[in-house]
């Protein structure tokens, strides 16, 4: 497993969404008010809290009924449409598969990997796309249609009829996704060969509160050594140094680690080598489990030999029974009570989870053993793993992960095609949707100052007078100016970041192929609390843009 995992704080969102949600209604609150005052003169301020209360009174008097009805009516539409015909290309797609993704049971951890990431992908790519389509084109197919003008005719309100549309795809894209993920299931079960399912597991790990790493000298810092490599996800440590890694782990739930009977640690390192060696010889290390609490050291009394060419989650499990077995270290001392040279160490024996767990905090610290060699790693590459759970859970949370997705591209679709045709919004929906899946990172890093060169005005002086990023700007009247506009573009693209959604919260496959269950506080949790937050908003302007909207334009 390659990636980090962080928890999502409910607090900060919520008051990210407080922020965003409040600054921009009140200026749309206030542009509506300006505009109503250009255009209808003195008339316009009653008009515009006519229209803010006649709004809150249709959403009051919303009716239950009238929306199922309008829902209903969305999956005949969809039906009509032969949009369960994606059916079709799901079940080819299963039926020829299996021959380019069996292989040589040699690596049962890769091939169980294709196997889930095929069907996840297979799964997601069919219903997203098919989806994004309906929910764009539904509204204005009605408006061109004249469907739409007998249901406003009614005492149906504007909002029930984008509440309708909203629960209406969803019903059909629920539809299409429980059939395509039972038999997705069920199909993955079947296909993987029989010493691979052994794999198709759900690892539940504790990661590590903070990893910082202390080199020769005794310094900390939260990177290691760079060794050159393009992808600086992991730093590194020297073997046959004092360089450690030491992973800082608090608030152990010590009761659940007792019930299992063991302490099982799982790791992912990886090898540098500056000299080729016995390429068949594995890289040792030494892990050092420090108490916190009393900061007794217990060095493991056996090395840990790296398995770098392993992905096999057994192969990088080290298990501690209860009864441990450490190396005490023991210093010389010359008569007069001075350090002399050498270490002595006494082989001794502690109680897991009285000794070495008391306290619930603990440090774990990795030492390379080998001179010339370099040991990489990240904060998730040692983590602690509880018992595990069933596939199924992890593969079904993945599923809903891709259904709380389709919920918000609907979301967005629909509240699109509600002031624009259908050709815009879908345009419109895919925009919104590729900035969110790849560009929100850019976006964060923009509004964070972890990008180099400072914002935009900054940037562009650099490269006008082709200075580097790293290069201070002497201080001048123009590098106020700048700093300041650059402060109002910064604050203005912090809300332009927060309007597009994060869909790296809903990408769940990669914990379901790499047999690690789907963590609740790092996805689940920020991905509902993505999807409620999007609901609400779009649910107003939908309301009011097709409360302004012209039904008899085509």
């Amino acid at each position: 497993m390659s990636f980090d995992v962080v928890g999502f704080n409910l607090a900060e969102g919520v008051v990210h969404f407080l922020k965003v949600f409040g600054g921009v209604f009140a200026a749309a609150l206030f542009f509506a008010f300006l505009i109503s005052l250009l255009k209808y003169g003195a008339r316009g301020a009653g008009l515009f809290f006519l229209g803010i209360g006649r709004g809150c009174s249709d959403f009051i008097h919303t009716s239950p009924k009238r929306v199922w009805a309008i829902t209903v009516l969305t999956w005949r539409e969809a039906a009509r449409k032969k949009a369960l015909f994606v059916f079709v290309i799901f079940a080819l797609l299963l039926m020829f598969a299996g021959w380019f993704l069996g292989g040589s049971v040699d690596r049962a951890d890769l091939q169980v990997k294709n196997y889930i990431s095929f069907i996840l992908k297979a799964i997601t790519w069919l219903t997203l796309p098919v989806i994004l389509l309906l929910s764009c084109w539904g509204l204005p197919s009605d408006i061109k249609n004249r469907s739409l003008h007998t249901v406003v005719t009614k005492p149906v309100r504007r909002q029930e009829v984008v509440l309708g549309r909203f629960f209406g795809f969803t019903l059909v894209g629920s539809v299409v996704l429980l059939v395509m993920g039972t038999t997705g299931y069920f199909w993955t079960v079947g296909q993987v060969p029989e010493e691979a399912r052994k794999e198709l597991i759900a690892r539940v790990p504790i990661y590590c509160d903070s990893l910082t790493f202390i080199d020769n000298a005794g310094v900390e810092s939260e990177k290691g050594k760079n060794v050159g490599d393009v992808w600086m996800f992991r730093s590194y440590i020297e073997g046959a140094t004092k360089e450690h890694a030491s992973f800082q782990y608090n608030n152990l739930d010590v009761d659940a680690i007792r019930q299992q009977g063991q302490l099982r640690l799982e790791y992912n390192f990886e090898a540098f080598r500056t000299h080729k060696g016995d390429i068949n010889e594995r890289l040792l290390c030494n892990l050092v489990i420090v108490n916190n609490k009393t900061g007794t050291r217990y060095l493991l009394d056996r090395p840990i030999h790296v398995q770098e060419f392993s992905n096999r989650a057994s192969d990088k499990t080290i298990t501690l029974e209860e009864t441990v077995s450490y190396l005490e270290e023991k210093t010389f001392t010359d008569e007069q009570g001075n350090e002399a040279q050498g270490q002595e160490r006494i082989k001794r024996t502690a109680n897991l989870f009285d000794d070495v767990l008391a306290g619930n905090s603990i440090t774990i610290e990795v030492f390379s053993l080998d001179s010339g060699q370099f040991l990489g790693m990240a904060r998730p590459d040692l983590f602690i793993k509880m018992p595990d759970r069933s596939f199924a859970s992890s593969y079904f949370k993945a599923i809903f992960g891709i259904w709380l997705k389709m919920l918000v591209i609907i979301v967005i679709g629909v509240t699109a095609s509600c002031f624009v045709k259908g050709p815009v919004a879908t345009l419109l929906t895919f925009g919104i949707v590729m900035v969110g899946t790849t560009f929100n990172k850019l976006l964060r890093d923009l509004t964070t100052g972890s990008v180099e060169g400072g914002g935009p005005f900054e940037a562009s002086y650099r490269m006008l007078y082709h200075m580097n990023p790293s290069t201070e700007i002497e201080a001048s009247p123009l590098t106020v100016v700048m700093v300041i506009v650059d402060r109002i573009l910064v604050g203005f693209l912090w809300t332009i970041q927060h309007l597009f959604p994060r869909f790296d919260f809903f990408n769940m496959n990669q914990f379901v192929a790499n047999g690690i269950d789907v963590p609740w506080e790092a996805t689940l949790l920020p991905s509902i609390s993505v999807t409620l937050a999007f609901v609400i908003p779009c649910l107003i302007l939908g309301y009011f843009s097709l409360q302004l909207r012209e039904m008899e334009a085509k």
